[in-house]
């Protein structure tokens, strides 16, 4: 289902190297013609210094064991240029693989900068070189070096926009090692340092908020909490205000994750109408799920797109991810999906109706009449459901849920403080950022 691909739209928003792992997915499901793919291989590899790697596709594509001349030629020149800069930043290399030598490093990094030029002769020129040395690594692919080298960079650069510029390749490279925890806590690190006052402009500031949610889509359907941290940060207002001006196809995440996701019901409200304003600028069958459920109560439409969302999730690089048992290859989250959204058709029909017909809700729920039977019990016997069957007439008797008005207004008193609080937050804001006289 190439119709609702995001990749033509994710990928400008990521950097060459992250794109990879998303045309590996895409080939491996056959989206594509496989010609097509590699020739966009070869594209982004030309823009790399992994030659190597390069080569070898183009053998691939052109069925041939010739390469041609400048790629050859290009091979020269990268090997060349990685010892010129191997050489240039020898000088601090060693020192940072002396264990002794590092223990003389403080918190403090001027007087690091000092200690460096007086006792080992190493000044500007040499941490410059291993800034362009660590980059040169990513460029070439050897991500391990590069975040190693980018992270002892970091300590040293006093340079607040190359030290940024830094913290994102050192995300970059963890990421493309799979290394989720690690990856994590570079993400929140980058994230404080955009959504600080000090940041350069507010239209720097948007453009990195969505790179850095379009990044943290590899962290956050791999990690273990992803799915409830998506959410804390992409309905954060300033993300959100990002996502609906300039990357609405981020619904598709944050719909996937409130719907697997049982545990944020109150925030859930509201996202619903974000999903109902949107709908012009952005729909896929998964936001459109969603709208058939809470906004149109069209519940057979509701059923079909259920069954095109498995297909979205089945093609999507974040959604689909594969888990190997034994002889045999789930997707975890497209079970979670379609489980949680039957329940989400379920509750919905369940408080428009008191008396159901179960045949009727089986089929909107794409259950055949004894797998339904046994999932409503099961509801009940877990108290996710108040209700009773009468199995002589086949209907599921809803039992009557009156409202309590005490945690009604309860809820309404802390939503308005909420909002009191963010539109107080929004007037202070201008005041605060204007210099003291």
């Amino acid at each position: 289902m190439a119709t609702y691909d995001l990749t033509p739209r994710i990928g400008p928003n990521l950097d060459r190297h992250l794109v990879f792992p998303l045309l590996e997915f895409l080939q491996e499901r056959q989206l594509y013609p496989d010609e097509q793919i590699l020739k966009a291989k070869i594209e982004l590899l030309n823009k790399t210094n992994m030659v190597d790697y390069a080569m070898d596709i183009h053998k691939s594509l052109y069925r041939t064991d010739d390469v041609p001349q400048d790629m050859v030629d290009r091979r020269v020149e990268v090997v060349a240029r990685l010892k010129a800069l191997e050489d240039a930043a020898a000088p601090l290399v060693t020192f940072l693989q002396n264990p002794n030598a590092v223990q003389e490093l403080r918190a403090d990094k001027q007087y690091n900068l000092q200690m460096l030029n007086d006792r080992y002769q190493i000044g500007p020129d040499q941490i410059e070189a291993l800034y362009q040395y660590a980059k040169f690594q990513f460029e070439c692919g050897n991500y391990s070096g590069a975040a190693d080298y980018l992270y002892q960079y970091r300590a040293l650069c006093t340079n607040s926009e190359r030290s940024l510029s830094a913290l994102w390749g050192k995300l970059a490279a963890e990421i493309l090692m799979q290394n989720w925890d690690i990856a994590l806590e570079e993400l929140n690190r980058l994230k404080e340092i955009i959504d600080s006052k000090s940041f350069s402009s507010p239209l720097n500031q948007v453009q990195s908020r969505i790179w850095l949610m379009h990044w943290s889509l590899f962290i956050f359907f791999n990690h273990d909490n992803g799915r409830t941290q998506i959410i804390d940060l992409f309905n954060q207002d300033k993300y959100l205000n990002a996502i609906q001006t300039s990357a609405p196809h981020l619904l598709r995440y944050l719909a996937t994750a409130f719907i697997v996701n049982k545990r944020r019901r109150p925030q859930f409200k509201e996202f619903i109408k974000v999903i109902q304003q949107d709908q012009c600028s952005y729909k896929d069958p998964i936001t459109e799920f969603l709208a058939c459920v809470y906004v149109n109560y069209e519940f057979d439409g509701a059923q079909k797109k259920m069954k095109e969302c498995e297909e979205v999730i089945l093609n999507d690089p974040f959604l689909g991810k594969r888990v190997e048992e034994g002889n045999f290859s789930t997707v975890p989250l497209k079970d979670e999906f379609l489980e949680n959204a039957r329940l989400f058709i379920f509750e919905t029909y369940c408080r428009i109706h008191q008396r159901i017909d179960m045949g009727v809700l089986f089929e909107k729920l794409n259950l055949n009449y004894e797998e339904g039977e046994r999932w409503i019990v099961n509801l009940i016997r877990n108290s996710k459901l108040d209700a009773k069957i009468d199995s002589e007439t086949g209907t599921v008797i809803m039992e009557p849920n009156q409202p309590n008005v005490y945690e009604q207004l309860i809820d309404h008193t802390k939503a308005l403080q909420g909002r009191t609080y963010k539109l107080v937050g929004q007037l202070l804001e201008p005041a605060q950022a204007q210099p003291a006289r």
